[in-house]
């Protein structure tokens, strides 16, 4: 692996850092940041600054109006963006968003794509994507997945009609569209399985009934429970294939893992900068908190995590940049980095002392963003589960340089 950041990239990285530094942070405390993510008018703001300075959607190809950056660049340029969490906001690169751009792109019709990519990837609009169901159906476990898609009629090429209620669907509130998870029987399509299907909002039969309350406030659109009550969709709104969701959905996952990873580690480096410069400044007991080996030890150790996430998050973008699939290197990555960002602003928080649990800095907003990563995208004792079953099936993982 070779982790030399070549000078085009390079000068992106600085690019991105001196926009969050001089654009972005100081609007960190603007009002219009609710509990449920910033309002659309600020949102749309946030966008405009990052278009001046050329940084909206770097991820997405260049004929879509981005920059076509690789698992490798994303993962420095998004670390650099996560600094800040509502720089991630400005670039559109944060969930569910970035990751329904990479399905878009990579499944999706011609049609498909100018409709709902284009304006996607200009941060015109938002989206949702709609998987996750409350008990007993779809949660870390997409198989028990309940919500159902069946043809309306027996004529050819009629609707399906969509039924089932999703929960914790993130970016509701306020998107143009959605990515629909639905089950469905054999087809003259495609076989019985999972399909996903684009649909409008504001289609009859998607109803939004509550928004959550969560640890989390910058996700735009918060999250919420929908009720599909005979949603309608013509054939034309399968993305991709009938019965390949499953599919498409790991394909969304693995580089979707990866992607919250590097956005989260910018946002512990932040916690970590904070608290360094405290250790520095603050004295106790006749000399600077840094130079007691209890808060010492602590930002050694926040440099030692820092350093091992990102050596993980780089091996999974390497492998999924050689056009491997990478689950299982994604979900390793997933848990060493979102068990290590957690410890590091865990660590961060305490070295602050009082000052840690107010607003006065970025560290406790921090602290509840980043404790949801252990949940997001799946908890890590799935994640631990998969790699077991993997490691008792084959001894564990291929070698890096083995094409499997």
């Amino acid at each position: 692996m070779d982790f030399t950041v070549p000078g085009e990239l390079l000068d992106l990285k600085e690019r991105t850092e001196r926009f969050v530094r001089e654009a972005i942070t100081p609007l960190e405390g603007d009002i219009r940041l609710t509990p449920h993510g910033p309002t659309e008018e600020f949102r749309l703001e946030l966008v405009a600054l990052a278009r001046r300075a050329g940084l909206v959607s770097p991820h997405v190809g260049r004929e879509w109006g981005g920059l076509g950056l690789d698992h490798r660049g994303k993962a420095v340029v998004f670390e650099a963006a996560g600094y800040s969490p509502l720089a991630t906001i400005a670039m559109n690169i944060f969930a569910p968003d970035e990751g329904n751009m990479h399905l878009l792109e990579q499944v999706g019709s011609e049609e498909q794509k100018e409709r709902y990519l284009r304006p996607l990837a200009s941060g015109d609009v938002r989206s949702c994507f709609m998987m996750t169901e409350p008990a007993p159906g779809a949660g870390a476990d997409p198989s028990m997945l309940l919500t159902a898609a069946r043809r309306a009629g027996n004529t050819p090429g009629a609707d399906f009609e969509i039924s089932g209620t999703k929960w914790l669907i993130t970016g509701a509130i306020g998107a143009e569209f959605a990515i629909v998870m639905a089950k469905n029987e054999a087809d003259d399509l495609g076989p019985a399985g999972a399909t996903m299907f684009l649909a409008p909002m504001n289609a009859p039969g998607i109803h939004i009934e509550r928004v959550l309350d969560t640890l989390d406030g910058y996700m735009s659109g918060g999250h919420a429970e929908i009720r599909l009550d005979g949603l309608r969709v013509p054939e034309s709104a399968v993305l991709g294939k009938v019965g390949e969701g499953f599919r498409y959905a790991q394909a969304r996952l693995a580089p979707a893992r990866l992607t919250h990873c590097m956005r989260w580690l910018g946002a512990a480096r932040r916690a970590h900068d904070i608290a360094t410069d405290y250790a520095r400044r603050r004295t106790a007991f006749g000399k600077p908190l840094g130079e007691h080996e209890g808060v010492g030890f602590m930002l050694a150790d926040n440099e030692m995590d820092i350093h091992t996430s990102r050596l993980a998050m780089w091996h999974a973008a390497w492998v999924l940049d050689r056009g491997e699939h990478g689950r299982h290197e994604s979900s390793m990555a997933k848990v060493i980095c979102s068990e290590a960002i957690w410890r590091v602003v865990d660590r961060s928080m305490q070295i602050l002392g009082g000052l840690g649990i107010t607003d006065d800095t970025i560290v406790a907003r921090l602290f509840r963003e980043i404790r949801p990563f252990r949940i997001y995208d799946g908890p890590s004792e799935v994640h631990r589960w998969s790699i077991a079953q993997r490691v008792l099936r084959t001894g564990g993982l291929a070698e890096p340089h083995t094409r499997r």
